[in-house]
């Protein structure tokens, strides 16, 4: 995941091929909101029940710091980089966090319909899929919005998939969006399951919301299904 501060990287003039090739390479700036809350969603996935995770719960952990550590490198080094390259890291962080969200969801559900499931597991695990929900969408909507964390800084922070309220005037201030502020877009839309004083201008934004609401709905709807089944026994 790639900071707002990114900065194009340029050479002296020399060929017009290297000009061309400078323009789409830029410097990686290390983002340890963005670290932080990767590798959180890690743990919270160690910290669910074996039945609800594929393979080893340490698994999606692994995966994460072995995708980390070449970012890592590049941002402590301040080594040039493909803004591609960027962009296919953190899609590929994506994708496999989100995958094992979704299975774990479905894992959690057919554990309702089928086994026997003790209160206390059902409030421990809906509990860590919630917040994985929201930490995980939140990545999703800082690195969709305006193309990404580069493309916003190149544009001046001006709305494109989302528009924050500081962004309503065209964002003439200059206002930067951090992750946590994508952080409490993710919140809203899994507790209020709608935006709050944030709004999706784009088709994927829009997408992402309905997903993210809709796995929280399922998270909200089984526990208080457990809830009512409590009750009336």
């Amino acid at each position: 995941m790639k900071s707002t501060n990114e900065s194009q990287h340029s050479t002296p003039d020399t060929t017009g091929n290297e000009a061309g090739r400078d323009k789409h390479t830029v410097i990686f700036n290390l983002r340890w909101a963005v670290i932080i809350g990767i590798l959180a969603i890690g743990f919270l996935y160690l910290a669910l029940p074996e039945s609800l995770t594929f393979g080893p719960s340490w698994l999606l952990l692994a995966i994460e710091v072995v995708l980390l550590i070449p970012l890592i490198f590049v941002g402590i080094t301040r080594r040039p980089m493909p803004h591609i390259t960027l962009r296919l890291f953190a899609l590929a962080v994506l994708a496999v966090v989100t995958a094992a969200l979704a299975a774990s969801i479905a894992l959690l559900v057919y554990e309702l319909l089928y086994e026997k499931v003790k209160p206390n597991f059902l409030l421990r695990s809906a509990t860590l899929l919630w917040c994985t929900n929201i930490l995980v969408f939140a990545l999703w909507y800082w690195e969709i919005d305006g193309g990404g964390p580069h493309k916003r800084h190149m544009s001046g922070h001006k709305a494109a998939d989302f528009m924050f309220p500081q962004q309503a005037d065209g964002n003439k201030t200059g206002w930067v969006p951090e992750f946590v502020d994508y952080l409490f877009v993710a919140f809203t839309g899994a507790t209020a399951l709608s935006p709050a004083d944030t709004f999706p201008l784009t088709r994927q934004a829009k997408l992402l919301m309905m997903a993210e609401a809709m796995l929280s709905l399922i998270i909200i709807v089984l526990l208080a299904a457990r809830a009512v089944n409590i009750l009336g026994s």
